[in-house]
């Protein structure tokens, strides 16, 4: 999928206010000043702190390193919908503020020295450092801010359309100094963080430039990193900029230690691993279970010049799973997206394929205090009824009878037991799909429905494709689409280069996908290109299910209006009930620890943050290691 959205909410998401801070100046006095921001609570970091707790703040510089990359890239911008952007272009532009790992909410000022905000934060004031400038040399300023924000809005990617929705006007106060009002009409509080995940362009490069198209012109920027030479869907390296503006900002202090980084561009997985154990790439995430059991049994492995950890993690694990593209008609009844969840085995996949590592997804807000469990009660279930008799028929009665837990075969020992339990759930398939009008033609034994006919009044077959961006996903697809033909559908899966499935996905040409929404501990804005109606009209949003609503609209606006803590906790959970009883997805799997494979030239911190390991900017080349691995290195080649 494009990655044009690193420097906005992806895995971790920023929230609101903080306690304990300094009164603004007099004439301000109802707004409070700091150099950070919280959504609850104090922050964890002081107005004087150096650096954070997950880096080495003496870490060596220099050095290169080399990550690889799946597909291809086409632009070097990343803030629109066209074309495939390259990996790392976040590196080239500061942001507002910079988010802490080790926090679930909290943000502190990288461009902004300070920031302010009144009690019920509808509006926020940045003061941008003196010493910030972008790489030509020239001071950034107000100008850039407010010209950044109208450009994105109007020419970027309509994703931002969504993010800053609330926003009511933007205003130059000053040379530094800048102020984002936000919209009256609605509760909004973690808005003053919304706006701090903003990476800011240089106006004097972009007003003589066509921002709406792709292009392989290195851009001008501002931050740790500089384009230093590419090749577009083959390669590109940054260099690291020295003397950079930022290197004492407190956030930046540890990090950004190595002196090039090259974004190595690969077929798919598959090819991109062989690289890695060919010593061609310093680290790998491993996202497959079967090659961290297997593929791994090395002499460099056994002999450590290759290193294997599994690093622990507390992020919302989110929903990985195949999606429906509800904007076919086929999938638009929720009897029939629940029949086909019935179809999935993830048991015997776990067992066959992932050696039993994974655990099933249930929930949106997985593996965190946010995931709908048990029944409904307190905020919850007085929200989900308010939901229910505004929008009649739209909260499905399941939500308040029942927990929800996809489709199962259970803890079986045996292949008799297994099999009895997979015609449990396909016998339940068919039920339900009966239901649906749709019934298994005796001929041919295809699933046909009286309401299906073509132009010349023939029944069309059930029959979908499964659209796929790694052949990874075939090993599980295949078996699933084996059920499905018991029950008389048709699936075909079709795997496809990552440029053309970006712009299929793009476009919601597909019947079915694998998708996952990453979630962070405070769910706020990005709700709406995930889930709400005007996301599923918007190309390239990531409404990929097509969700349409009403009920779903509103529990996401409850969600962004939450005054506490505890009550975005419960507003959350009824959000999360509505999407598992909607059968938008059919749930796959998650683990709750990063498993990552590099070569032992490398160092990393100690201490590992609240996201996970896996901060690879806060890692650096360890000299003395470095001296000594091309020798190593080819004594176990």
């Amino acid at each position: 999928m494009k990655r044009l959205h690193r420097w906005m909410r992806g895995v971790a998401v920023l929230g609101g206010l903080a306690l304990g801070w300094q009164a603004a100046p007099a004439g301000e006095a109802t707004a409070y000043r700091g150099h950070g921001l919280a959504m609850h609570g104090d922050l964890k970091y002081p107005s004087d702190f150096t650096h954070l707790d997950y880096v080495q703040p003496d870490a060596p510089k220099g050095g290169a390193v080399r990550l690889g990359a799946s597909g291809g890239y086409d632009s070097l911008n990343g803030f629109i919908l066209r074309g495939n952007a390259a990996d790392g272009l976040e590196l080239l532009y500061d942001t507002l503020l910079t988010d802490s790992a080790d926090e679930p909410f909290s943000a502190y000022g990288r461009l902004a020295e300070t920031m302010e905000v009144p009690a019920d934060r509808s509006w926020v004031i940045f003061d941008l450092r003196p010493a910030a400038r972008w790489h030509d040399g020239a001071p950034i300023t107000a100008d850039d801010v407010i010209f950044t924000f109208n450009t994105m809005l109007e020419k970027g990617h309509p994703t931002f359309k969504f993010y800053y929705k609330s926003v009511k006007t933007v205003e130059k106060l000053g040379e530094r100094r800048v102020k984002f009002a936000f919209s009256p009409d609605e509760t909004n509080r973690e808005m003053p963080l919304i706006i701090g995940q903003i990476a800011i362009l240089p106006k004097h490069y972009w007003e003589t430039r066509d921002f709406a198209a792709t292009t392989l012109e290195p851009p001008l920027g501002s931050g740790p990193y500089r384009i230093k030479a590419f090749e577009a869907n083959r390669y590109i390296t940054y260099e690291r900029v020295p003397d950079c503006w930022s290197a004492a900002v407190p956030v930046c202090v540890g990090a950004y230690n190595f002196g090039e980084i090259t974004y190595e561009y690969f077929r798919d997985e598959v090819v991109l691993l062989e690289a890695f154990k060919a010593g061609k790439l310093d680290i790998h995430v491993e996202s497959m279970a079967k090659n961290w059991a297997t593929a791994y049994d090395l002499p460099a492995v056994r002999q450590g010049v290759m290193l294997k950890e599994e690093i622990p993690h507390q992020r919302t694990a989110g929903m990985q799973a195949y999606v429906f593209n509800q904007r076919r008609p086929l999938f638009q009844d929720r009897r029939v997206r629940q029949a086909l969840a019935c179809a999935f085995d993830f048991e015997l996949s776990n067992r066959k394929f992932f050696y039993e590592s994974y655990t099933r997804c249930r929930s949106y807000f997985g593996n965190s205090e946010l995931e709908a469990k048990g029944l409904p009660a307190g905020e919850e279930l007085e929200v989900l009824r308010q939901l229910d008799g505004q929008f009649p028929g739209q909260v499905p009665p399941e939500v308040f009878q029942q927990e929800y837990n996809p489709p199962a075969t259970g803890a079986w020992t045996d292949e008799k037991e297994h099999s009895r339990a997979m015609r449990v759930n396909l016998r339940q398939a068919a039920e339900l799909l009966k239901a649906a009008g749709w019934t298994v033609r005796p001929d041919d034994r295809k699933l046909v429905n009286e309401a299906a006919r073509d132009a010349q009044g023939e029944l069309i077959p059930f029959a979908f494709e499964v659209l796929l961006v790694s052949p990874a996903f075939e090993r599980i697809t295949l078996p699933f689409a084996q059920e499905l033909q018991k029950l008389g559908i048709q699936a075909t899966v079709r795997t496809v280069d990552s440029a053309q499935y970006q712009n299929r996905v793009d476009s919601y040409d597909f019947d079915m996908v694998v998708h996952t929404w990453g979630q962070s501990q405070s769910p706020g804005n990005e709700q709406r290109d995930q889930w709400t109606a005007a996301a599923a009209a918007t190309p390239g949003s990531r409404n990929l299910a097509g969700i349409s609503s009403p009920a779903v609209d509103k529990a996401v606006d409850l969600v962004i209006q939450a005054a506490d803590r505890k009550s975005l906790v419960q507003r959350t959970r009824a959000l999360d009930r509505l999407l598992q009883w909607g059968y938008y997805t059919v749930p796959q799997w998650y683990y709750g620890r990063d498993r990552v494979a590099f070569w032992d030239r490398l160092g990393r911190p100690r201490v590992v943050p609240l996201r996970g390991g896996v901060e690879v900017m806060t890692w650096w080349v360890d000299p003395a290691k470095a001296a000594s691995f091309e020798q190593r290195f080819q004594a176990v080649k």
